[in-house]
């Protein structure tokens, strides 16, 4: 396997705040994210899929065990930007990542912060604005825009960088319907572009659109594998909280009546078609 990230034993621990307890969020967790996949990141609030994601960023960095980004160390200080040039992070809120006053300067400061070439970042800024279809935005103050849009500009601004690998942090948890639906077309077509995609989400048709499922609980890896293989776990999944994808649920109320759907069938277009083809 040509891995892009390899964890290896994986512990992370917070500090009670004026103790010296720790509080365990990530416990003894190995994997490996493949070159170009994408990978979805499944749990609830508190499973540790964030402090995951942030491990992968060099944010934090292990109480014990390794994470390895292209080969670097996230906890080696001296290559803390060569793990952030090749992991690059989108949050939850676009907010916290926005630091100008203008969207396509937005989009360059990190490119400037690289050294990049002028020239080179004026590419890189019309290349971005194009992958997240916000070129008509580019002279625009960012808090003038909807959340979508400016998540849109957070997402163009790590593409800028041109990191070999995207880690989204629950993109679209503060948007609505129409805006996740816009983010998460970007972010299929990054990773058809080439690059790897981590994801982490509560939405399971989100993770639905993904590769592989990796579900966690309580700091935990509980299930990995395709999406198919993950969600016929229904039993377990609802043991830890999380729902299964509509179109699973419906899946699974026409077998009961007889109706033998197919189970690579996890995408809603793909039951519709299935239904109007059924004879």
């Amino acid at each position: 396997m040509n891995s892009i990230i390899k964890i290896e034993n994986l512990i992370f621990e917070y500090t009670k705040e004026n103790t010296d307890e720790g509080i365990r969020a990530i416990n003894d967790v190995s994997l490996d994210i493949e070159r170009g996949s994408f990978t979805a990141i499944l749990g609830k609030n508190g499973s540790g899929k964030s402090t995951l994601a942030k491990n992968l960023n060099s944010l934090l960095v292990p109480t014990s065990g390794v994470i390895y980004v292209n080969g670097f160390d996230t906890a080696d200080d001296e290559h803390i930007w060569d793990v952030r040039q090749s992991a690059g992070m989108v949050f939850q809120n676009p907010d916290n990542q926005l630091v100008s006053a203008v969207v396509e300067d937005d989009i360059a400061f990190g490119p400037e912060n690289l050294g990049i070439d002028p020239a080179e970042i004026r590419k890189r800024v019309d290349k971005a604005l194009e992958d997240v279809n916000m070129g008509k935005f580019r002279d625009k103050p960012p808090h003038l825009l909807s959340g979508g849009q400016k998540q849109r500009i957070a997402i163009a601004g790590v593409v800028a960088m041109k990191p070999e690998c995207i880690i989204f942090d629950e993109p679209t948890a503060m948007l609505d319907p129409k805006g996740r639906s816009e983010i998460m077309s970007i972010i299929k077509e990054l990773h058809d572009e080439g690059i790897t995609v981590v994801l982490i989400t509560h939405f399971m048709e989100e993770a639905a659109c993904a590769e592989r499922v990796i579900v966690m609980h309580e700091g935990e890896v509980i299930l990995d594998g395709k999406p198919q293989e993950v969600f016929s776990h229904e039993e377990e999944l609802r043991e830890v909280n999380l729902d299964v994808p509509l179109t699973i649920e419906l899946a699974t109320k026409l077998r009961e009546e007889g109706i033998e759907v197919p189970r690579n069938i996890i995408e809603m277009e793909e039951m519709v078609e299935y239904l109007c083809q059924y004879k």
